[in-house]
């Protein structure tokens, strides 16, 4: 009802992350008739058939996306807690032989009920030495089985090492049965961004400043950096601009309440 109509409305506020959006209608339709089914007492697909791959750079969404993605499966009482416990392989993985196992679970079992994301999950298994991380995985595996759909694991990283992930360990594909691109901004997307941003602090680009913001944001979507295409460049770019502004307008006797809400070209330093 309308506490999923919010959520959608949330992620349609998100900028871009379009098959993310197609994704969530395919899930509320899923979620909804199999709930249908399993009241006309026919075999339903339950949380097991929800884990995900997450692959994108960082930056790109993920996370803001598997918090929605909980609070989606709560609302359709898929999950009856909907919360996100975000990890990475040191809430995992132990300093001494016999305590991963133990402090996997413990984290595993603090997500019953809603959704465990594992962040960088690459790094469980990038050294083949590295016997902790690959027992961390294991049991996360383990858990997924014994705690079957009482909640739903989302492991996520940059794309060219999920996919190795993926490869390395031929198990995961079935039990993660779902794949989600996060595909870096556009030039358009990050200027979006900006401008939402700005709007949140009750500021403005002067016309110069906009034709600055959207060539940098262009050429930033266009270099091969991984940080590139992400929010995180848009919101440090604005922080250093407000800084200079700041200074800017400090040399002045006096300041209009316009001259306190724009930002000029020279503020983004290009």
């Amino acid at each position: 009802g309308g506490e999923v109509g919010a959520i959608m409305t949330k992620l349609d506020d998100i900028v871009g992350v379009q098959s993310v959006k197609d994704l969530f209608r395919s899930l509320r339709a899923k979620i909804t008739i199999g709930e249908e089914r399993r009241r006309a007492g026919l075999p339903a697909e339950g949380a097991s058939a929800l884990h995900m791959v997450f692959s994108g750079n960082p930056g790109t969404g993920k996370t803001t996306v598997a918090r929605l993605m909980g609070e989606l499966f709560r609302a359709l009482r898929l999950l009856p807690g909907g919360h996100l416990v975000e990890v990475t392989r040191s809430d995992l993985v132990g300093e001494h032989v016999g305590e991963t196992g133990p402090k996997t679970r413990r984290v595993v079992e603090s997500a019953v009920g809603g959704v465990l994301f594992v962040d960088e999950a690459y790094t469980l298994v990038s050294d083949a030495k590295d016997t902790f991380g690959r027992e961390a995985l294991e049991t996360i595996m383990k858990c997924m089985e014994d705690m079957r759909d009482e909640l739903v694991v989302v492991i996520a990283g940059y794309p060219g090492q999920m996919d190795e992930l993926m490869a390395r360990n031929p198990g995961l594909r079935s039990r993660f049965p779902i794949s989600v691109p996060f595909p870096d901004y556009s030039g358009e997307e990050l200027t979006e961004i900006a401008q939402r941003m700005l709007k949140d602090r009750q500021q403005v680009l002067s016309a110069p400043a906009l034709r600055s913001m959207e060539a940098v944001c262009q050429r930033q979507a266009m270099s091969k950096d991984v940080q590139s295409g992400n929010a995180r460049f848009v919101r440090n770019l604005l922080e250093s601009a407000a800084m200079r502004q700041a200074e800017r307008l400090c040399a002045l006797p006096e300041r209009s309440r316009e001259q306190l809400v724009t930002l000029e070209a020279c503020d983004l330093g290009v």
